[in-house]
């Protein structure tokens, strides 16, 4: 089996991941959720995925808050937002010689200014896995997003029974009553039908087609 054939074999263990962390104002997929789903199979098929950094830039900023009547700061807080560039590259550990290597993006933001570089490594190891073998999640997958949207929209009033409908339904409950031998209520009870001034119209054809069923199965009788 080839490298590219192992990439398609892990690719089919995982189709979907939801998204189980909670961050401070949404959900995603974990670092180790995602690992945790594609190691195994990566051990079985003995495929090597080595990541590194052939570029980094540091940005930094700082913002400072001030008291009421105050020139002097109170409190000042260093961001540190770094960015590298990356090669990941997949290695075939039957055939070492057998390699595959992706550039890639990743960033990271830390406060403290120690953690940047390994906030973007496991950044950009989780999201290169999820796009590698195009693995969904919630609000990433297109399917979901789109059924949302869907769901979004104000949905159309259902159009009420026409006033021929209604007198349709009434006159065919009077014929059948009368052919059973019950009164109209009797048939109204078995219609599940309270108020005819509340049927859509789909409802009002669906009771006159099961009328005119029960109608046929009385005149056979």
């Amino acid at each position: 089996m080839n490298i590219y054939q192992k990439l398609v074999e892990v690719r089919k263990v995982v189709p979907y991941l939801q998204k189980s962390q909670q961050g401070q104002q949404y959900k995603y997929v974990g670092s180790s959720q995602v690992l945790s789903a594609v190691r195994e199979k990566m051990d079985e098929l003995q495929l090597l995925l080595i990541p590194s950094i052939t570029d980094k830039t540091l940005h930094q900023s700082s913002i400072e808050l001030f008291k009421e009547g105050s020139e002097n700061p109170f409190k000042r807080t260093i961001t540190y937002f770094t960015e590298i560039q990356m090669t990941m590259t997949w290695v075939n550990a039957e055939n070492p010689e057998e390699k595959i290597e992706v550039p890639w993006y990743a960033q990271g933001v830390d406060i403290a200014g120690e953690k940047g570089v390994g906030k973007a490594l496991t950044y950009g190891e989780k999201y290169f896995l999820l796009k590698q073998f195009n693995i969904s999640t919630d609000e990433d997958d297109p399917d979901s997003f789109q059924g949302k949207v869907e769901q979004s929209k104000p949905k159309p009033k259902p159009e009420p029974a026409t006033e021929k409908q209604i007198d349709n339904i009434k006159q065919t409950v009077i014929d059948l009553a009368e052919m059973r031998d019950v009164g109209t209520e009797e048939v109204y009870k078995s219609l599940k039908i309270t108020d005819l001034g509340k049927l859509t119209k789909s409802q009002a054809e669906l009771i006159l087609k099961t009328l005119e069923k029960w109608f046929k199965q009385a005149q056979q009788k």
